[in-house]
């Protein structure tokens, strides 16, 4: 299992989540975990918002679709809806959530979109969707493999987030933050291709606050049992755990500056990241 598909299984095993995204939180709704469920399914209406109305036949690719909540609310409004997705955990699980659709069957691809077979999907997409899983994939595999998949007039749509060009300033909780590419690398890349912008939005405000719902569970419940079960491993396996730590001692550091140093916080992923709404149509 790749150490991303890792994370994406550990965030619905432990926050038991049905979406692997950070929500929409508004200033309406109170940023605690009880409303985690609520932010996510705005931000799925959002997203659902961008597509063509479902009359006739609209085919859409949800790629990425982790637990496959949203792949089945699109098969439930009337979208031909498939899915990508690589790791073996979450298929397992958009199956068990597809079972018992009884319309359109979807087909749910167990590989990475680099790997997609061309042949069968040639120009058969009305919408290629991405929700926070364009990050993943290397811009020069992602965007031919669009063109050839999208149908003339189809669309794209992402909604992820992007490094801004604050990366490596050394501000406090620089690089604590991986993923995404950057933003001005994608506008290059994206000029480079025949797709035509529709939409470009600026959501980071509103999917932020969630970072300090993330730090508040690091900080004040992983961390203290971290450390409780290493005190355990010390006491009772001393040599072993010392063994560990001399090992593991620079990925220790790096994961403890990441995620128990109190930098993954709204504040911090604001000035690295930007976080985009974006809608691009093919001629």
């Amino acid at each position: 299992m790749h150490s991303r598909e890792l994370g994406l299984v550990l965030a619905k095993q432990l926050l038991d989540v049905e979406d692997l995204h950070y929500g929409l939180w508004d200033a309406d709704l109170e940023l605690k975990l009880g409303n985690m469920a609520i932010a996510q399914q705005r931000y799925n209406d959002m997203l659902i918002a961008q597509l063509p109305k479902p009359d006739g036949e609209v085919r859409v690719l949800d790629i990425g679709c982790g637990t496959g909540h949203l792949l089945r609310q699109l098969l439930d409004r009337g979208y031909r809806a498939d899915g990508v997705i690589p790791a073996r955990d979450l298929a397992d699980a958009v199956r068990l959530r597809l079972a018992d659709h009884a319309g359109y069957r979807s087909n749910l691809f167990e590989c990475r979109l680099e790997d997609l077979p061309v042949e069968q999907c040639r120009r058969l997409y009305d919408v290629a969707l991405f929700s926070e899983s364009f990050q993943y994939i290397p811009l020069s595999a992602s965007l031919p493999k669009l063109r050839e998949i999208l149908k003339p007039g189809g669309l794209l749509v992402i909604c992820d987030f992007f490094k801004t060009e604050a990366l490596g300033d050394g501000a406090s909780g620089d690089r604590s933050f991986g993923g995404g590419h950057p933003l001005v690398e994608f506008y290059a890349a994206m000029q480079q291709t025949p797709f035509v912008r529709v939409k470009d939005e600026d959501i980071t405000r509103r999917v932020s606050p969630n970072l300090d719902l993330v730090n508040d569970v690091l900080m004040h419940r992983l961390k203290p049992a971290g450390l409780t079960l290493g005190r355990y491993l010390q006491e009772r396996y001393p040599l072993l755990a010392r063994l560990a730590l001399r090992v593991l001692r620079r990925k220790l550091e790096k994961l403890n500056y990441k995620y128990f140093s109190g930098h993954r916080n709204k504040e911090v992923f604001e000035r690295y990241k930007t976080y985009r709404l974006l809608v691009y149509r093919m001629p």
